[in-house]
């Protein structure tokens, strides 16, 4: 007989579902989420899913609106600014502090690759999705499950953030070559040059988002 899995188990992977579904843009921002619709296609009930939005409402992955229903979140422009402020301290420090054999660069490699495939193909919501996993091998060279956990979230706002950008392929084409570079410098053993190369990179992508989220008179 196969042993029944706890409300608890049940509602963290259900809610790493929906926050996967955020990372790759699957969910947008404003989007409204249906209880019907999303506990029939995930196979759980009403009270499993309303205790998976109070948990993803208090990470400000979604957002309730009295009398409306729930939402997938709309970040601001002092949230963007302080996810770099936070991907700052985890990707250049993980960067400073690796190692060229390091198993998660075979990740890192793997995507670069990936993603020159689906720039060919002009695919640039892939391309986006490659650069997250990307960011994501970088933060496993910290070897710290905790930063790792953290990480996971900080992703998944800042596609939200990207998700309001009308010009995907402005926000990822010139990141391909960026990722590349960082990886060559890596597998050199120049671990501080990589580092500071994600500093410039980092500060580069945080205008690019910022002015575009300007233009676009979301704030």
């Amino acid at each position: 007989m196969q042993k029944k899995t706890s409300p608890q188990i049940l509602s963290q992977k259900v809610a790493n579902i929906i926050r996967q579904k955020i990372t790759i843009g699957e969910l947008p921002p404003g989007e409204r989420l249906s209880e019907t619709a999303l506990s029939e296609t995930l196979e759980i009930s009403r009270n499993t899913l309303r205790e998976v939005f109070r948990v993803l409402t208090q990470e400000g992955l979604l957002t309730y609106k009295p009398n409306r229903g729930v939402f997938v979140s709309v970040p601001d422009m002092a949230s963007i600014m302080d996810i770099y402020r936070v991907r700052r301290l985890i990707e250049c420090d993980a960067l400073r502090h690796s190692y060229p054999m390091h198993p998660a660069i075979v990740r890192m490699q793997d995507n670069v690759n990936q993603a020159k495939i689906f720039q060919e193909q002009q695919d640039w919501s892939g391309v986006g999705t490659c650069n997250m996993h990307f960011h994501t091998a970088i933060v496993e060279l910290s070897d710290s499950p905790r930063l790792f956990k953290q990480y996971q979230l900080i992703l998944a706002e800042l596609r939200l953030a990207f998700g309001l950008l009308n010009d995907p392929q402005l926000l990822h084409a010139p990141y391909i070559e960026k990722n590349e570079q960082i990886l060559m410098l890596l597998m050199d053993g120049k671990a501080q040059e990589a580092a500071t190369a994600m500093e410039d990179y980092l500060e580069i992508s945080e205008r690019t988002v910022l002015a575009a989220f300007s233009r676009h008179n979301f704030c």
